[in-house]
């Protein structure tokens, strides 16, 4: 039996490949850490249905039926595009135009209206004055029915005019003004059939309230309607460019859509592209013809009749104005003088009447010049005529009131009809300039009118042929597309 076999330990030779290994040298045997593990890949993001949309879009692209939706969806844009455009552009120019015929002219005329009511109730005041203390009553009616005119004018006007505009504002100050004028004249009348030398002085305030205050603010009023007027033909009568450049791409669109599909199919004609350039064609053909012949007649109504209508408003202005200096230099006598830049010393108010004969005499000359028919033509002469046989008159009145013979001044300037005064030619002029600018206000309803109604119902027109354009283009793309079903 060995010593092992005894339980004793084992000798060193038992066990030569084991050495013995001291207690301190030991280590606790430990598990082995699992090597370390790459993190999982990320999800995929999940792609928004947008772009999945586009993906399908791109992938139907490139196939027939795909390329045949797109086409159709362009060629309907650009119809429905062209007629919308038309339709919005068509409509500001007829709104345009029919505020030419029935707002801005009118309101023009209205305000060259109230200028010369004004002017005229201080020409009939001045000639009432110079009548003596009893007033002929055809004057005093004169007088009441142009003041009437006038108030009835700012009535309309104020009615018209944008509140807090510089019109507005115009007409207000007129309104303020008119009274005040009024109360002057009423003093002047009273003192004057009491033959109190003072009533000439209140003429002559109330004739300096006219010509410094109320007629340059009725001509400023005049002024700025016609710049509105001016304004409303420049938005009637541009050309639509936007929508014929349209009108022109949709019709290049659809030809090449009708190109393609015969180059593809052998087919002539597909009728629901067909139908849709027939629409555009209309709506094309239409726009171009409606806008020029409303240009051309709106061009016209300017050309032929505004343009003679201020000319002749000018003038009829400057008689009136000529007329009240006529008689206040009798009114007057001698108290109101001008220095000349020569030094000579000069009557105020008969400086002024050869003013205003000047400019009414260009102005019958330029209005004679602007008339492009007999009727318009004929009264201008006349008035010309009668302007000439005016200046001789009133020479003959001056002549007679240098010379110190009042009474005969007097009775060329006022006198009855078989004196041949002043005052009836003068009446003369009035009348031809009020006749040829009737008949230049019937051209301009004409003309305008004409130009108006060439735009009536493009707009409603170019909108319904559009849809139906639209819907053609569409129709004839889905029956090719039906042949791929």
């Amino acid at each position: 039996m060995t010593h092992w076999q005894q339980g004793g330990a084992p000798s060193a030779s038992a066990s030569p490949t084991m050495p013995a290994v001291p207690p301190q040298a030991r280590r606790p045997v430990t598990q082995a850490a699992p090597a370390p593990q790459a993190p999982p890949p990320p999800a995929a993001p999940r792609r928004t249905a947008f772009a999945e949309g586009v993906d399908r879009l791109r992938a139907a692209a490139v196939t027939e039926p795909g390329r045949l939706r797109a086409i159709g969806a362009v060629l309907a844009l650009l119809v429905l595009a062209f007629g919308a455009v038309t339709a919005w552009q068509m409509s500001d120019r007829a709104g345009a135009a029919d505020d030419v015929l029935h707002r801005s002219q009118p309101l023009s005329a209205g305000a060259a209206d109230i200028y010369r009511s004004l002017a005229d109730a201080n020409t009939a005041a001045a000639s009432g004055f110079l009548s003596g203390g009893q007033e002929p009553p055809t004057t005093t009616q004169r007088y009441e029915k142009d003041i009437k005119n006038a108030a009835a004018g700012l009535v309309t006007a104020a009615a018209s005019t944008e509140p807090g505009s510089p019109s507005a504002k115009t007409i207000a100050q007129l309104n303020k003004l008119l009274p005040e004028y009024k109360g002057l004249i009423e003093r002047a009348r009273a003192n004057n059939r009491q033959g109190y030398p003072v009533g000439g002085a209140y003429l002559r305030a109330a004739n300096e309230k006219m010509q410094r205050e109320m007629l340059p603010a009725a001509q400023d009023l005049y002024t700025k309607e016609n710049q509105r007027l001016r304004a409303d033909y420049g938005d009637a009568t541009p050309y639509p460019w936007f929508a014929l450049a349209l009108g022109v791409v949709a019709l290049g669109a659809l030809g090449w859509a009708q190109r393609r599909h015969y180059r593809r199919t052998n087919r002539l004609l597909n009728h629901g592209l067909v139908a849709a350039t027939t629409a555009s064609a209309i709506v094309l053909l239409w726009l171009v013809v409606g806008h020029s012949v409303a240009r051309a007649g709106l061009n016209s109504s300017y050309d032929n009749a505004v343009r003679s209508l201020n000319v002749l408003h000018d003038a009829r202005i400057a008689s009136l104005n000529a007329r009240g200096n006529e008689n206040l230099t009798l009114v007057s006598r001698g108290a109101e003088t001008k220095k000349l830049p020569d030094g000579t010393t000069v009557d105020a108010y008969d400086y002024a009447f050869k003013q205003d004969m000047k400019t009414l005499s260009t102005g019958l000359a330029e209005a004679e010049s602007l008339a492009d028919d007999r009727a318009g033509e004929q009264p201008v002469k006349d008035a010309k005529t009668a302007v000439k046989l005016w200046q001789q008159r009133h020479q003959e009145a001056r002549t007679a009131d240098d010379e110190g013979d009042y009474q005969a001044a007097l009775k060329k300037i006022i006198g009855s009809e078989d004196d041949h005064p002043t005052g009836e030619r003068f009446d003369t002029v009035d009348a031809n300039l009020a006749k040829a600018l009737a008949h230049e206000e019937s051209q301009f309803q004409q003309s305008a009118g004409d130009g108006r109604d060439a735009m009536t119902g493009l707009p409603v027109g170019a909108a319904v042929l559009a849809v139906l354009g639209a819907s053609g283009a569409v129709l004839g793309i889905g029956r090719r597309l039906s042949e791929y079903r």
